[in-house]
């Protein structure tokens, strides 16, 4: 009789054994998601590098749900170079239950607010293209931050203009006095990678020995009409003096293209930054000396990947090299006609 009941509570303690391990699977079962659901905002929607961007994410999304099965529900929105209306916004994916946040700040030095509510809501945020403050981005292990260096892309770019001119001076110094004649153009005087675009581009070309000397400059806030208003002045006011246009980004590049076109001049080099689609058939129909290009599908991904990690709860550094364990510097090459390095 000892024997038999012990035999009997063995046998419950056996079935009880397996209903829970059978439960605990099924728990895990139910917690395995098949769909998860990212927030997307963008400063502007008329930047064509952030429109690169957006169309990779996009395709990111697209080639992630046919390689898991798993859906992405990626809403995305422009910000209108409004901080507030992206800070409403993130309140709204937040209370869309977003698994992840994918932010291109409006105001880089004003990001506490979005990881305030970030925070709040628990919700990991991956910022890109402008980053948030030090200080910011330490506040919370659930910030990363996805870019290009921007010093990178000044040497690459100052590059660009140091080899021409090794290979032929007079193609820069047009009028043979020994000297480069440039001006320059920059984008957001707020943003860190045009204060950094800006010096390093110079420094490289001091560096390398072009015998560089700047005319003037102004701030085009990155956009292709500002850039093209700006350098329309500078024609009439520097009448066969300007042989070079360094500029922050291809689409001010474009915009001083644009006003050389309408004023029918020609012989003034010009180099952009970003390597964005008109940027590159810029250069290839030889209207631009050249540019500095990311790999946008590879800096897309690093940005949808840490997301689409995060959502699912997995090892974001088990797919992803990060510094610090939040950042990601996508790599950059030189664009030139028939030559991209």
């Amino acid at each position: 009789m000892k024997v038999k009941t012990g035999n009997a509570y063995l046998l419950a303690a056996a079935v009880i054994c397996l209903s829970v391990t059978a439960a605990g699977c099924s728990v895990k079962k139910e917690e395995e998601k098949t769909s998860i659901r990212i927030g997307v905002s963008l400063y502007r929607g008329d930047d064509t590098f952030i429109n690169n961007i957006r169309a990779e994410l996009e395709q990111c999304a697209k080639d992630f749900e046919q390689e898991t099965g798993i859906t992405v529900h990626m809403d995305i929105e422009e910000a209108k170079g409004s901080q507030y209306t992206q800070n409403d916004q993130v309140e709204r994916f937040i209370a869309l239950e977003c698994d992840a946040l994918c932010i291109n700040p409006v105001d880089r030095t004003a990001a506490s607010g979005v990881i305030d509510k970030a925070m709040a809501g628990n919700v990991p945020v991956v910022f890109f293209n402008r980053q948030p403050v030090e200080e910011d981005m330490n506040r919370w292990d659930e910030l990363y931050y996805v870019a290009v260096s921007a010093k990178e892309s000044a040497i690459l770019q100052g590059n660009i203009v140091a080899e021409r001119y090794r290979e032929d001076p007079a193609s820069l110094d047009t009028n043979g006095d020994g000297v480069v004649s440039y001006v320059l153009l920059e984008g957001e005087s707020s943003h860190q990678d045009s204060l950094i675009r800006t010096e390093w581009s110079i420094r490289t070309l001091k560096d390398a020995g072009v015998p560089i000397e700047r005319i003037t400059g102004g701030i085009a806030n990155w956009e292709r009409s500002q850039a093209s208003a700006l350098m329309e002045q500078w024609l009439l006011e520097y009448p066969d003096t300007i042989e070079l246009v360094i500029c922050n980004n291809d689409d001010m590049a474009l915009g001083a293209i644009d006003a050389m076109e309408r004023a029918e001049v020609s012989g003034i080099q010009v180099v952009g930054i970003d390597g964005t689609t008109p940027g590159i058939a810029a250069v290839e129909q030889g209207k631009m000396m050249g540019t500095v290009s990311s790999d946008k599908e590879r800096y897309a991904k690093a940005i949808f990947t840490i997301a689409a990690d995060k959502a699912l709860g997995r090892d974001v550094e088990a797919d992803i090299s990060l510094e610090n364990g939040k950042y990601y510097n996508c790599p950059q090459h030189i664009v030139e006609k028939n030559k991209k390095s």
